[in-house]
């Protein structure tokens, strides 16, 4: 009998699949008391109990590979501290490559792998066989062995976690479903059960495929998709050795584990189907569906070509079950932007069971601290915007990322789902003009643009992409002319009331304190003193600032911001994102052609740079910007949206004479890294401080009042660095950067480039990437190295500099 809900409880889990488990055991074990976990049914009965169970942990960023990395090691002694099987084994894992691009894909893996400290061997056919003699190798070019990959029972996995969690006094209930949530303040008071209500500061959403339901009942968006997936058991197969390692064969869609003698194979389909049943049923415990045998076809015979036995083989047993998916292939954790106290873990795109030790860890670090212990912005909640909320994009979205589980992952690629959505006025002008559009949370971006006689579409590769020449003349326009950007996708936020200036001071760390008129680049720190927001603040009034971030981080930076206003303050953050359009107006002849449409001053003197001024733009107003973030003379234009189509016609011809041209966001990517400019969530973000980054230009130790993260500073200032952001150069011509490669000093793996491309200008590959030294670095320690990058597995020779390659003095910006 399940014991009766409590009154009262400090943290309610919702959920009792293996996330809600591992996140429950965790805050117990890390001091959470009064933990309380609910599931409507049994423990496993929502997506946990079908899961294939195949554990991998390479991924294309640093820190969800080290949460895949603490999930092994959670697994590993899960099963010693409740003293039962905990179903968890490592075999090592065999991804194989049956073309050249996937070879070359595994080779970037590879290298990818030694940056982020673990064991990847590429091998040969003959090798792969070797390790599992019953698969047929005969079109397999290589394969990716990781040998500290494995397979698990999630059942079993769960029970040990809730055993455990047991153990540590927290208290799981099953057969209480969760109908409602009071609240008071914003703030959730009490979680409403049918057998009671229970009284609590926090909430964890770990409901599965149930969540978005859960979640909409506050308000809050959580844009998972569930969708089908199918995969097989079969009888034993003879010549199958027991504790074979997992396969994965991406090319035909599949993968393969040993599982008493027989295969477990299922895989990823291009054409997945969603489950649409709105609401979920309830009593959609321990259910399947029904087998769909077209569906799982094209499956069935690339399993049968890698593994001819199962031609012969009978099936055990045939799982069509439901999974929740995300537009980008990644769950989501965190802290709600708009419920104060409400959490989530979910949406794993089936790799839930490889997630869920490390995402429970950390999600259980979050609740108690306040904030992740190190930068989970892959995963974080607030990466989705607001277009998110509807059900169709979701879907269409959730369904490509899911077709792409094992497509190749080209540089550059750009989703095409729920498109075009956002756009901007100019979006039809610039398209005529041959705009070649990626997408960016919800906005159309013009990328490059493609000239006369070349296709206006992307053609992906690992060498050279077809966008290559067209960028470089953009580029090149910039330095020499100038270039006109259509940045209105920038996400743009005014901050108003008497109290602005004193919350701005408060969460900045430069000062943005100055009169009106002044244009700051600052950052925005958590306690560590890394960096959480990468903007700039421009005082319009004594009451009112104007704040413009990337377009990615209108959610993340919005609610930062807001959940550091004070109560009582008077200051209100407005979204002002779709009010204003933006152009980029940069290069050498920048000031000849805005001098030519505005009615105002504009040269050096009356508008210099870091500064703002209203202008008239051939009637059109516009709150202009002296600023760049591409290294040479121009201005930020925000204009009000029905004004842009003027003004952008007014400087095209103004701009006419002087060689004005459009130009895309991959052309700003190659200007700014010939600058080193740094970009939020590549280059910095909240696991680096701006003196490692380089940026303690922008921090006001100095300033009157204190800020969040500067105490962090004051103390890493009388300390050696242990990282430092550099710029890294390439001379061989043949050597394309993508990042992730492995940065050696004098022979030693010191890190990894963290984003790179071509800068046309110098002509060579740039990257930029941290050094790191655990016994602290100077100057004279990082010059004196020297430098290689691992590109694809091959050592090439590196130069380092700490300085800007393009105008190191930065004169050409405040011409």
């Amino acid at each position: 009998m399940t014991a009766s809900p409590p009154d009262q409880a400090r943290i309610v889990v919702i959920g009792g699949g293996i996330m809600g488990c591992s996140t429950a055991y965790h805050l117990a074990k890390l001091g959470g008391k009064d933990v309380v976990l609910l599931d409507k049914d049994k423990l496993t009965s929502g997506s946990t109990w079908h899961a294939a169970g195949m554990v991998g942990q390479l991924r294309n960023n640093a820190n969800i590979t080290r949460l895949l990395g603490q999930s092994v090691a959670v697994y590993d002694a899960i099963a010693r501290e409740t003293d039962q099987p905990a179903g968890w084994r490592t075999t090592g894992s065999l991804r194989l490559a049956c073309t050249r691009d996937r070879v070359v894909e595994y080779e970037r893996l590879a290298t990818t792998a030694r940056s982020f400290g673990l064991v990847l061997e590429l091998i040969g056919p003959a090798e792969a066989k070797r390790r599992m003699p019953t698969m047929n190798v005969d079109d397999v070019i290589a394969a990716a062995w990781l040998p500290s990959d494995g397979v698990a029972n999630p059942s079993d996995l769960t029970q040990a976690f809730a055993k455990a969690a047991r153990r540590q006094g927290a208290r799981l209930l099953e057969d209480t479903a969760v109908t409602g949530f009071r609240r008071a303040r914003g703030r959730i008071t009490a979680v409403e059960t049918a057998r009671g209500a229970i009284r609590c500061e926090t909430v964890v959403l770990c409901a599965g495929i149930w969540t978005r339901e859960l979640a909409r009942r506050l308000g809050v968006n959580v844009p998972l998709q569930p969708s089908h997936h199918q995969y097989v058991v079969t009888e034993r197969i003879e010549g199958l050795e027991r504790g074979a390692p997992g396969v994965r064969d991406p090319d035909h869609l599949t993968y393969f584990k040993e599982e008493v003698g027989g295969l477990v194979f299922g895989g990823y389909e291009t054409t997945p189907r969603a489950f649409t049943a709105s609401p979920i049923p309830e009593d959609h415990a321990f259910k399947l569906l029904p087998e769909d045998v077209d569906q799982f076809e094209v499956l069935m015979r690339g399993a049968v070509h890698r593994f001819p036995a199962l031609e012969t083989t009978g099936i055990k047993r045939w799982f069509n079950g439901i999974e929740s998916f995300t537009e980008d292939g990644m769950f989501i954790l965190g802290k709600t932007p708009e419920v104060p106290g409400l959490f989530v873990g979910c949406g794993f795109n089936s790799f839930g069971i490889a997630a869920a030790g490390g995402a429970g860890q950390v999600l259980a670090e979050w609740i108690l601290e306040g904030e992740p212990t190190y930068d989970l912005w892959p995963a974080d909640i607030r990466r989705f915007g607001a277009h998110l909320r509807s059900d169709i994009q979701v879907r269409e979205r959730a369904l490509e990322g899911q077709a792409h589980h094992y497509l190749i992952a080209w540089p550059g690629e750009e989703t095409l789902a729920g498109r075009p959505l956002r756009r901007s006025a100019l979006y039809d002008r610039l398209k005529a003009a041959g705009a070649v559009y990626g997408a960016k949370a919800g906005w159309e971006r013009p990328n490059w643009f493609a000239p006369k006689g070349v296709e206006p579409v992307d053609r992906y590769s690992f060498e050279r992409p077809n966008w290559f020449a067209p960028v470089a003349a953009e580029h090149r326009a910039c330095r020499e002319a100038a270039a006109l950007f259509d940045q209105s996708f920038f996400s743009k936020f005014a901050l108003v009331g008497r109290d602005a200036e004193r919350v701005l001071q408060t969460i900045c760390a430069g000062d943005v304190g100055r009169a009106p008129g002044r244009v700051v680049y600052t950052q925005m720190l958590n306690r560590r003193g890394g960096i959480e927001c990468d903007l700039t603040v421009t005082r319009i009034a004594e009451h009112e600032y104007f704040i413009v971030t990337g377009t990615a981080f209108a959610n993340h930076d919005g609610t930062h911001i807001r959940r550091h206003i004070p109560a009582d303050a008077d200051a209100h953050l407005i979204d002002v994102t779709s009010a204003y359009g933006t152009l980029a107006l940069m290069g050498p002849r920048a000031r000849d052609i805005l001098a030519a449409v505005a009615e105002d001053d504009v040269a050096n003197a009356a508008f210099p740079f870091g500064t703002h001024r209203s202008l008239t733009l051939a009637g059109a107003p516009a709150r202009a910007l002296r600023i760049t973030f591409v290294g040479e003379l121009g201005w930020e234009l925000h204009i009000p949206t029905e004004f842009m189509a003027t003004a952008y016609d007014a400087l095209r011809q103004a701009g006419a004479p002087h060689g004005l041209r459009d130009a895309g966001y991959r052309a700003i990517d190659s200007l700014r890294l010939e600058k080193g400019y740094r970009v939020w969530a590549g280059d910095i973000g909240p696991d680096y401080t701006p003196y490692e980054a380089g940026l303690g230009f922008a921090v006001a130790l100095d300033k009157n009042t204190g800020f969040i993260g500067r105490d962090a500073l004051v103390a890493q200032k009388g300390k050696p660095l242990t990282k430092r952001l550099a710029t890294f150069t390439v001379e061989d011509p043949d050597v394309v950067l993508w990042g992730r490669e492995t940065i050696l000093r004098d022979g030693q793996v010191v890190g990894w480039i963290a984003s790179a491309g071509h800068g046309h200008t110098i002509d060579k590959e740039v990257g930029l990437g941290y050094v790191r030294r655990a016994e602290g670095l100077d100057d004279a320690w990082l010059v004196a190295g020297r430098y290689e990058l691992e590109v694809r597995t091959r050592r090439v020779p590196a130069t380092m500099t700490l300085r800007p390659l393009y105008d190191p003095k930065g004169e050409r910006i405040k011409a």
